[in-house]
This record gives structure tokens, sequence and C-alpha cells, in this order.
């Protein structure tokens, strides 16, 4: 029996945790919070903080895994690489990690090698932001180099939203350092890259979908197919495994987020060296057969990952509705009733639907990704159909609140 090491074992991490165990992988993992729900789906759960590689290393050694990996957390992709390098495990090696981790060594890579991308510059006080806007102009998009979840975040439409917002951003990067970039108006699309010996092929893209205001940058609708289609389409393509095969990445799975341009051009957001949150891999299961934990832990173990776990099986239109409130069908306030989930299951086109909430706890309007508080999956035999689907499955959640 060959043993894995989950690092992150959180709401995300259970069903690939559970998975491994239903194919016959012990599993050891490690998370900073004693009770997440992962530690006790796994055969050895230990409350470790995993932002500490000696500490994870240790737990590595001493239960003798054949590999690591993580799904959905961004944060640990660096750990899982220094401890599976120090290991001598199959691994993606730092430097990788390290490219598909920060944006700014990310941007610049790109720039070395033409891959389309909005303009960019990094930004560690208020002197260099002011003289990085006369690079980047109006409108961009101000984040920290090095985290994810969309926390630290925003809009930047004047000198006055930088001053207002780059304490907040700076203090949710753990180098204290931002970076500015254009705003590009268009379509956005999440990409599900996997690479395999060097060569890297797309999966899915699928639009993403995002609210207005100040959670704009939360993607709370995923619609497959994406709605790009001919020569733009094959040009998004090509970006997303050029981005991929540029940062290095030789056998995983990435993560690029495309935006489509109105005009015909393309470029690359960030990508990311891991399976994604936000049911990406839900979608990617539904909509094409494809397995990215099935692939995520031969690749982790160092086994063979062949075409017909690799590739498409079938291409099924597909659409996820996210449970947000302002904007969504949620209310905001104090959770007093949850209402049962069967309509929203039983509902035409439905798949798969779940909630992230308990009695007790408040309900914000959209915010960051962690405002999604469930969502729905529906098919259909277009993708403007199946969004109608779980749109008005959506509808049929009853969530009561106090305001």
């Amino acid at each position: 029996m060959k043993t894995v090491l989950f690092v992150g074992a959180g709401r995300h991490q259970r069903r690939a945790i559970l998975q491994a165990r239903e194919q016959g992988i012990r599993v050891v993992a490690v998370d900073r919070n004693a009770d997440a729900i992962g530690l006790q789906a796994a055969d050895v759960g230990e409350a470790v903080d995993f932002t500490d590689i000696d500490a994870v290393t240790e737990v590595a050694e001493r239960h003798g895994v054949d590999g690591a990996l993580t799904v959905s957390a961004d944060r640990a992709v660096p750990i899982v690489a220094a401890v599976t390098e120090r290991l001598g495990l199959p691994t993606i090696g730092t430097a990788v990690a390290h490219r598909m981790r920060n944006k700014i060594v990310m941007r610049r890579a790109f720039a070395e090698e033409g891959v389309p991308q909005p303009p960019f510059a990094a930004v560690r006080s208020l002197v260099e932001g002011r003289r990085a806007l006369e690079t980047v102009g109006f409108p961009c998009v101000l984040k920290p180099a090095d985290s994810g979840g969309q926390r630290g975040i925003f809009r930047i439409e004047s000198e006055d939203d930088l001053d207002r917002h780059l304490h907040a951003s700076l203090v949710e990067s753990a180098e204290q350092e931002c970076i500015l970039e254009g705003f590009v108006e268009g379509t956005e699309m999440n990409g599900i890259v996997i690479a395999r010996g060097g060569k890297a092929e797309v999966v899915t893209l699928s639009d993403r979908l995002r609210p207005p205001g100040i959670g704009f940058g939360v993607g709370w609708i995923h619609v497959y197919p994406a709605s790009t289609y001919g020569y733009q389409l094959e040009l998004c393509e090509k970006v997303a495994t050029r981005a991929v095969e540029v940062l290095g990445l030789r056998d995983g799975i990435a993560f690029p987020q495309i935006i489509a341009h109105p005009d015909g051009s393309v470029a690359v957001v960030e990508v990311a060296a891991r399976i994604p949150g936000g049911q990406m891999a839900d979608l990617v299961r539904h909509a094409t057969g494809v397995d990215l934990v099935d692939v995520a832990l031969r690749l982790a173990l160092g086994e063979p990952v062949p075409d017909d776990v690799a590739r498409p099986q079938f291409q099924q239109p597909l659409a996820i509705r996210f449970l947000t409130a302002e904007p969504g069908p949620l209310p905001t306030g104090r959770v007093t009733r949850i209402g049962s989930l069967e309509p929203v299951l039983s509902a035409e086109g439905v798949v798969q639907a779940d909630i992230y909430l308990q009695v007790g706890e408040t309900i914000r309007p959209v915010r960051l990704d962690g405002d999604r508080r469930g969502y729905v999956i529906a098919v259909a035999d277009t993708n403007v159909a199946a969004l109608d689907r779980a749109e008005a499955a959506a509808l049929l959640l009853t969530v009561e609140v106090a305001r």
C-alpha cells in the first residue's frame, strides 16, 4: 500500500482524501486546524501548521510517504514542492512552485517569453505605487503578490483608491509585496491544463462570470463550454499551454485564467499549480469525464497518467451557480433556519449541489471566495440552458435570517 501526504485538510481536501482511501492509498494529512474535517477522514491526521516546512517534512519522513499533494490550497503549493524536493519524491520543484505562486515572478517570466498579459508593476510602497500607475494606467487591479482567494484585491480607479487600499493589500502578502495590473475588459475563462513529460494539454476552458461591485474578483458562475469560439478560442488554448510550459511545469495540473478581449486578443491573468477550488474539479468531471483527483494522485506518486485518464472522454455543457448574497439568491444576515437541499437536488438537470452554512452563521455580501456558501451544478444540451437550470434550482433553497 502506498502512502500519500495531503498538505491541508479542510473542506476542499476532504473529498479528495476520501477518494484516495477508496483507491487503496493510505492517507496522511496535516492541517493547522485540529478540527479540520479532512484530518478525521485521513488514515492519519496531524495538527501541524503546514507553512512550517521542517514540521511537515518530519511528518512525511515519520510516516514514510511515497508522495505529497494539495488540493485548492494555493499557500500549500510551495510547501509540497519543498518537502518532496527534500525527500527525493516526485515534485514540481521549488523553483517552479515559486514562479507559479508569486505573481510578479510569474509576470516577469511571461514578459521574457512574450506571453500576452496586462501591463504590470511591482509595488511595496505608496511612492512605488504612484509611479507604477503611470505605467499601468487606469483602471487597474491591485493584489498581493503571493495570496489567493481574492484576499486583498481591489479595483483602482484613481490615486486616492491606491492610497486607500494599498495597506490592506500588503497585509495579505507574506512578502509584503503587491502587484498592479492593467484591468483587461473581456470574457474571463478558467482553464484546466495537464502537463505530462513537459507537454501541456488543455482539458477545459470555461467562462468565469464575476459579480459587479467590491466582489468583482470572485467567480460566482462557471459555464462550460466557454462562449469564446473560432480563432480566438484556439488562441486561448495555445496561450494557456504556452504559459504553463514557460513557467516550467513538466508534470502537474495547472489552472490558467485567461481573458478574451472583444478585439480578438487574449491575456493571461495568472496560472496556479494545483487543482483549483470553486468546484472546478467537479466541473471537469461532469463536463469531460476527467478525474483531476485521480490525475493528481498518480502524479504525486510518480505513476504514469495515460491518455484515457488525462484527456476528455466526452463534452457535456454545464453551469455552476454559487450560492451568494448581494448579488445572488441568498439573504444577508444571521442564519436562523436552513431548508432542505432536496428540492434543489431534484430540480431538472441538477447533478450536484451542496451548502456550506450552519444556523448562527452570518451571510455577507460577496467580497471574497469564502462568501460563496454553496453551489448548484446543472447540465443541459447547451451551456445557456444549463445556466438557466442552475439559476432556477438555486432559488429553491430556503434560508431564513435575522437582520
